[in-house]
């Protein structure tokens, strides 16, 4: 465990998980420091977690790693803050969807090492995936210590920059897709004849059981689909419905605009 001083700046739900995925992995609270914009909001994190909100210039200052978590639209605003406090050789690392190294590299101090990370809401239940893509300046011990952060609250994964789109699109976004499905097919049930209640109990335990599958078998999901369809059986009757309605092609659609969102949104 690295003796380093980490600062979580703009302790929003992503923040305070990876907050406290780094409390559950043994990081000591005192090595710890938050920001956030209301007070009420930094009274609250130092109450539940025995860390110390700091302003933004004392963040800078005083830790050894920055991880910024604003929506990107505040990200401008915030660097312009922070950038005159940040000593040389700070390692900041980014969580905003779209906003580049190379932007934040140039918003920062000359030779700042920067890494951006695309972490997704089931870090709230230890079960993210985390993208991460290093700047020009981040060397593999800046890398190393990003897992280990991260890997507090699920798994990480290195990409290329120029696939992080793509993958905020697939990951960042994917657990919004999930919830629509989930969504749609408890209104399914209830026109069925299900009360909500057990048609949500029967599909959530589908999903766990069938992503458990996924992960764990090793095999194709064309082949554990296919393994359900029995020929002339109720699931091909519902495939056939889902490819005559598009569903595969729509899924496309949708997540090729998610990836363009995230880059009108780095621009």
């Amino acid at each position: 465990m690295t003796d380093q001083k980490v600062a979580v700046v703009g302790t929003g739900k992503i923040g305070e998980a990876l907050l406290s995925g780094m409390l559950r992995g043994g990081w000591a609270p005192s090595r710890l420091m938050v920001t956030a914009r209301r007070p009420e909001r930094a009274a609250e994190l130092r109450e539940r977690y025995a860390v110390e909100p700091v302003t933004n210039a004392e963040a800078a200052k005083n830790a050894d790693t920055l991880i910024l978590t604003p929506k990107p639209q505040d990200m401008p605003a915030l660097l312009d803050e922070l950038s005159p406090h940040v000593p040389e050789g700070r390692l900041v690392i980014s969580g905003a969807a779209g906003i580049t190294t190379r932007f934040l590299e140039e918003k920062l101090p000359p030779g700042t090492p920067v890494i951006r990370v695309m972490a997704n809401t089931p870090a709230l239940v230890d079960e993210a995936m985390s993208v991460i893509s290093p700047g020009a300046h981040a060397t593999e011990a800046h890398l190393a210590l990003t897992d280990e952060i991260f890997n507090g609250v699920g798994k990480t994964l290195h990409l290329p920059e120029a696939q992080q789109d793509a993958a905020t699109a697939l990951s960042g976004s994917g657990p919004a897709y999930f919830f629509f499905l989930v969504e749609a097919m408890t209104d399914a049930g209830i026109q069925l004849g299900l009360p909500r209640d057990k048609a949500h109990e029967l599909i959530v335990q589908a999903a766990v059981g069938a992503a458990t599958m996924l992960r764990d078998s090793g095999e194709h999901p064309v082949t554990l689909r296919e393994n359900v369809t029995s020929p002339g059986g109720t699931t091909i009757n519902a495939i056939r419905e889902l490819e005559n309605h598009r569903v595969r092609a729509a899924f496309i659609d949708a997540i090729e605009a998610a990836r363009d969102r995230s880059r009108e949104l780095g621009s």
